[in-house]
C-alpha cells in the first residue's frame, strides 16, 4: 500500500521526529541547501517562524542562501562551531534540552517573529508583485507564496498539506521538467569524453593578460579579478588605456553602490590590475585573452606577437564570437595553445563561456581552461570550431528573423515587447544596441561568408552605423538612450527602416502601418549585405 500524499512532510517529520519526547538535533557540516535545509528544520513552514516573513521570501524567492554566522544573527541556526566540535556540540545540546538547561520549542508553532496578518499580508502582497515583474511567466514562485500565507492565515498544519497538493501540480509542469534539465545540463558540461576523463589535472593560472579594454576587454577583466587574478590590460594607446581601466572601475564601484562590495575591497580589488600598452609585461604570464575587435588580419597579427612575447605554457585565448580560430593563429606554430574563451556581455554578470576548441588545441590546454571558468563562477561549455560555434549559430536565425519581419512592416518595438514577454530579459533590438553594431556588422559578415545560401540580406544596422548610430554607446542605435542609459523608442528610425526596405526591394502592404502585423508582401529582389548576429 502506497504511503498517502504528505505521508513525508507531515506523519513522519511533524508528527514523528518533530512530536517525540526524545529531542533532535541537526548537526549541518558543510552546506544545507533546498532539501537539506528543508530536513535540518525538519520540514517546511518553519523558515519564515525562524528568520521572519520578509527574510524568508528573500532566500526562497531569490534561492539566495546564507553564511553560518548570519544564519545565527537570523536565528536560522542555534550555534556555530568548528566541524571538529560539531557532533560533540550537538550530542551536548541534547542533553541540554533534556535537562531544561536549553530551551525546547517545534519550529513550526513558533510565531514569535511572524508578523500581524495585515502587516503580513501587506509583505505576501509586495513580494507577489516583485515576483510577477521579475519572473512573469513562472508559477512556482507565486505558489511558494500562497503556502506561506496560508500557513499564516490558518496555520501550519493545513499550509502542510497545501504544499503537498500544489507541489504534485507543480512537478508535472514544463517548467519542472525544463528546471531538471538545465539543472544536470550545466553539471554535465564539465564533463567531456577524452578531456575530461583523462587524469590531466588543471595548470595553475595566477596572471591574465587581456587585450582591449572595451565593453568586452574590461568586463572580462572584471570578472577575473573578482576571483583575484592579477590581471594586465593591455591597450593601443593612453586614452583607449584610460577609459578601458575606467570601465572596470565602474564595473566594481557598482557591486560597492549596492553595497555588495566594500570600499576597502574594492581598492584591493583594483590593485590587481595593471594598464600596458606594450607586450614587455606578458612574459610571465599564464594566460592571454584576446578581446579586441572582430578583425582578422589584426587578430592574426596579435596572435603572432603573442607567440614571441608569451611563455610557452602561455594559453593563447581569443574571445571572437565567430572567427575561425585555425584563421586567427594561421601565422603561429603554437595552435595546440589557441583555444576561444567567448564571454557574453556584459561579462562580468553573463555567467555562459564558450570554449572553443580546435582539432590542435592541447587536452591540456582545455582543462585548463575549464577550471578558470569555474573559478570566476561561468557556466563553460565546449563547443567545436566553426564559424558562429554554438549560440550564435542558433542566435543567427532569431535575429535575421526579426530583421525579416522588420523589413516587412512589423514594428520593432512590438517584436522587443512580445520577447520580453515571453521570458529573455530584452529582445533582439535592444540587445543589438547593447552589444553595439560593429560587433553585429563584423559577425554578420563571417556568416555572409560562409552561409550566403542561407542569409537573409538586410542594410538596416549598415545604414545606421553610416548615420553614426552604433547602439547604446553612441545614444543612438535602434532606442534613444539618456544619461542613464534608459532606452525609449525613437521616431527617427522609421526613415532607416524605409531605406533598408528600398535596398532589400522589400514592398509592404501600404494599408499596413510599421506598428501592423497583418498581410505584407513579400521580397521583390535581394540585394546588399546582411548583418543579422549579435552576440
Amino acid at each position: 500500500q502506497q504511503p498517502k500524499s504528505g505521508y513525508i512532510s507531515v506523519e513522519v517529520l511533524t508528527d514523528t521526529i518533530e512530536a517525540a519526547r526524545k529531542p533532535s538535533v541537526a548537526a549541518i557540516d558543510g552546506l544545507a541547501l533546498g532539501g537539506g535545509l528543508e530536513v535540518a528544520m525538519v520540514g517546511t513552514q518553519r523558515l519564515p517562524r525562524l528568520v521572519g516573513l520578509a527574510k524568508s521570501l528573500e532566500m526562497m524567492l531569490t534561492s539566495k542562501p546564507v553564511k553560518g554566522e548570519e544564519a545565527l544573527g537570523l536565528g536560522l541556526v542555534d550555534a556555530v562551531v568548528s566541524s571538529h566540535e560539531l557532533v560533540n556540540a550537538a550530542r551536548q545540546w541534547a542533553l541540554d534540552i533534556l535537562a531544561r538547561r536549553k530551551p525546547w520549542v517545534a519550529n513550526l508553532y513558533k510565531t514569535d517573529k511572524i508578523e500581524p496578518l495585515g502587516e503580513a499580508r501587506q509583505i505576501l502582497n509586495f513580494a507577489r508583485a516583485q515576483t510577477r515583474k521579475r519572473a512573469p511567466n513562472l508559477k512556482h514562485p507565486l505558489v511558494c507564496i500562497d503556502v506561506i500565507e496560508e500557513g499564516i492565515v490558518n496555520g501550519p498544519k493545513p499550509a502542510l498539506y497545501k504544499e503537498v497538493e500544489a507541489f504534485q501540480g507543480l512537478l508535472k509542469s514544463d517548467t519542472s521538467k525544463s528546471l531538471i534539465h538545465i539543472f544536470f545540463a550545466q553539471r554535465g558540461t564539465s564533463k567531456v569524453p577524452g578531456i575530461t576523463d583523462r587524469g590531466l589535472v588543471p595548470r595553475k593560472v595566477k596572471k591574465v593578460a587581456i587585450l582591449g579594454g572595451g565593453l568586452m576587454g574590461s568586463g572580462i577583466a572584471t570578472a577575473l579579478l573578482l576571483s583575484n587574478y592579477t590581471v594586465i590590460l593591455k591597450e593601443v594607446n593612453e586614452k583607449f588605456l584610460e577609459a578601458g581601466i575606467g570601465r572596470v572601475k565602474a564595473n566594481l564601484g557598482s557591486r560597492v553602490k549596492k553595497g555588495q562590495m566594500t570600499r576597502e575591497k574594492f581598492e584591493k580589488t583594483m590593485s590587481l590590475l595593471r594598464g600596458v600598452l606594450d607586450f614587455e609585461s606578458f612574459r610571465d604570464v599564464d594566460m592571454v585573452i584576446e578581446a579586441v575587435i572582430e578583425n582578422v588580419s589584426l587578430k592574426q597579427q596579435i596572435f603572432a606577437d603573442l607567440e614571441k612575447y608569451c611563455p610557452p605554457h602561455c594559453i593563447l585565448a581569443s574571445n571572437t564570437s565567430t572567427i575561425d580560430l585555425n584563421l586567427i593563429g594561421k601565422r603561429t606554430k603554437s595552435q595546440d595553445r589557441i583555444i576561444g574563451a567567448h564571454f557574453f556581455s556584459p561579462a562580468h554578470i553573463m555567467p555562459l563561456l564558450e570554449i572553443v576548441r580546435t582539432e590542435h588545441t592541447s587536452p591540456q590546454i582545455i582543462v585548463d581552461l575549464l577550471d578558470v571558468g569555474k573559478k570566476i563562477k561561468k557556466t563553460p561549455i565546449i563547443v567545436g570550431n566553426c564559424t558562429g560555434f554554438a549560440v550564435n549559430r542558433i542566435f543567427f536565425p532569431y535575429t535575421q528573423a526579426g530583421l525579416f519581419l522588420v523589413e516587412r512592416g512589423t514594428d520593432v518595438y512590438r517584436i522587443d515587447r512580445a520577447i520580453t514577454k515571453f521570458g529573455m530579459p530584452m529582445g533582439p533590438f535592444r540587445l543589438a544596441d547593447l552589444v553595439g553594431f560593429g560587433v553585429a556588422i563584423a559577425t554578420g559578415s563571417q556568416f555572409i561568408e560562409n552561409f550566403a545560401e542561407r542569409t537573409y540580406k538586410s542594410m538596416l544596422i549598415p545604414i545606421m552605423q553610416e548615420d553614426k548610430r552604433a547602439g547604446e554607446s553612441t545614444r543612438k542605435g535602434f532606442y534613444l538612450y539618456d544619461n542613464k542609459r534608459k532606452a525609449s523608442p525613437d521616431p527617427e528610425l522609421k526613415m532607416y527602416i524605409e531605406k533598408a526596405r528600398s535596398i532589400s526591394g522589400v514592398a509592404v502592404d501600404p494599408k499596413v502601418s510599421l506598428h501592423g502585423s497583418q498581410n505584407q508582401i513579400g521580397p521583390v529582389g535581394s540585394v546588399g549585405w546582411s548583418y543579422g548576429s549579435i552576440i
